[in-house]
């Protein structure tokens, strides 16, 4: 970016706050039901339906925490974003990830973004962005439940890295069917049974004491958290506007990438800010 220079011929800096093409980025959550966008100097710019327009009718690229159509969510993101950023900009994108989805829906990801541009892709577990906006201290044990449109995921965390994980394939967006929402709260249940179970450690009663962390769509409903509170035998503490955590949490690993000394000398094709996902004896699906 060009600036004044003072008399040394040093080039000036930019004025605090003021956006320069360097720091550009963005944080994004592709859920199944919607797709929510938050861009640095301007706070969250889009929450929309994950849906793309290719004929005559709407399609949903992401099903169940699955990105099915990779070219359909790249024009969804070249239509949502294409005129919002900077010109001749080459952001740092972050973009959250279901837990069990692994590699496969990394790839994707970074297939799709790839419209975009980007310089760098960061991808983070949806748990760890939502503790994160929680302000949750990571260094201790934590349970985080993600109550989404088409998913259900229990993760624990231990020094904000997943040590274990279920999920199963209901949501909210189910209750509008046959599926009741004591369905759903059951399924939280066996998932934190499941974890408690093969936990061979203290680290899940520890988390539990500490009490469940509850995000997503799903937490506004009280059909599922009012269950919830006396289920488990443990406190549930709901994420302020737990709907829109995940991306808040990805913001805020975006902010902390800008500002990370690394940031000056470039950062790397693919890297993931987080430690490497457990072996898969150690995930479960629901």
């Amino acid at each position: 970016m060009t600036g004044t220079q003072d008399p040394s011929g040093a080039r000036a800096r930019p004025r605090p706050g003021t956006p320069c093409r360097r720091c550009c980025g963005i944080a994004l959550d592709m859920g199944s039901a919607r797709t929510r966008v938050w861009l640095a100097g301007k706070g969250t710019v889009v929450d929309v339906p994950t849906v793309t327009f290719p004929g005559a009718g709407a399609v949903h690229p992401v099903q169940r925490g699955t990105i099915i159509d990779t070219p359909g969510c790249s024009r969804m993101l070249q239509r949502l974003l294409g005129n919002r950023l900077p010109r001749f900009t080459r952001p740092l994108v972050i973009v959250t990830t279901p837990v069990l989805d692994g590699v496969a829906y990394r790839a994707r990801a970074r297939a799709a973004v790839e419209v975009l541009r980007p310089r760098s892709v960061l991808t983070v577990p949806s748990a760890r962005c939502i503790a994160l906006a929680a302000d949750a201290d990571m260094s201790r044990p934590l349970v985080v439940v993600d109550i989404g449109a088409h998913l259900t995921e229990v993760v624990l965390l231990c020094d904000g890295a997943v040590t274990d994980a279920h999920r199963t394939a209901l949501g909210t967006s189910d209750l509008d069917g046959a599926t009741a929402p004591e369905q759903i709260v059951d399924a939280v249940v066996a998932m934190l049974t499941a974890i408690r179970r093969d936990d061979r450690t203290s680290l899940t009663a520890g988390a539990l004491r500490r009490g469940i962390l509850v995000a997503g769509g799903g937490a506004l409903r009280p059909e599922i958290t009012q269950p919830l509170t006396a289920r488990p035998k443990a406190p549930l503490h709901i994420v302020p506007a737990p709907h829109t955590a995940a991306v808040r949490g990805a913001a805020r690993f975006l902010q902390s990438a800008h500002t990370h000394p690394s940031a000056r000398a470039g950062l790397p094709p693919v890297a993931h800010p987080h430690r490497p996902t457990p072996s898969p004896a150690k995930l479960h699906r629901g």
